[in-house]
């Protein structure tokens, strides 16, 4: 009886190594799982103010006391004027107007990051002589959203700009300000731009 287990577990063992021997065929014949997906390329964004180049015509609204509830706004007019620096990768903007309120010159640097895939924007008045904290954002469907925090009147608040309606000859810019974390916002500088006619 012994004998008889003895050949049987021989044949049994003999059995086994036939089939371990075609597994790794059948392994090689199972598809292996895809390899995992790359995530997409972040788009080049380098060219997203070229339509912002140029001398412009512009109409700007400034709201006098903003996040007060006041309703009373001052208008100006006055030129625009952007121009490329390195090569498309930054551009200085000039902004002289006239109003009610008096005379008014600003100056923009727009700075792109070509690893984030980001613009940045600081703005300068000639009455303060600082520079703002960088508004940083991006475009997305021909519209630009750039956010930033900023001290105002003791308090941080959320600083909003927007850059719209955008054409060969003609773009709006919005400031907004926020003291409720985002929740509302109260423009308080916008500018409709034309561009000059040569």
């Amino acid at each position: 009886m012994k004998l008889l287990w003895s050949i049987g577990s021989y044949f049994a063992l003999c059995a086994l190594g036939c089939l371990l021997q075609t597994v790794p065929p059948i392994l090689h014949a199972v598809p292996l799982a895809p390899a995992t997906q790359q995530a997409p390329m972040a788009r080049d964004g380098q060219h997203d103010f070229d339509f912002n180049l140029g001398t412009w015509h512009t109409r700007i609204k400034r709201l006098q006391h903003p996040l007060t509830g006041s309703t009373t706004w001052t208008e100006m007019e006055g030129t625009v004027v952007i121009r490329k620096v390195w090569d498309g990768r930054a551009q200085l903007e000039e902004i002289e107007a006239d109003g009610a309120a008096g005379h008014f010159e600003g100056l923009t640097l727009f700075l792109y990051n070509p690893e984030a895939h980001q613009w940045s924007q600081t703005f300068s008045n000639s009455k303060e002589g600082t520079v703002s904290q960088p508004a940083i954002g991006e475009f997305r469907n021909g519209r630009g959203e750039f956010y930033d925090q900023e001290p105002y009147n003791g308090r941080t608040i959320l600083v909003r700009v927007v850059w719209s309606d955008i054409t060969p000859d003609s773009h709006r810019f919005e400031q907004s300000f926020s003291d409720d974390g985002g929740k509302s916002w109260e423009p308080n500088f916008v500018a409709t731009l034309t561009r000059a006619k040569s």
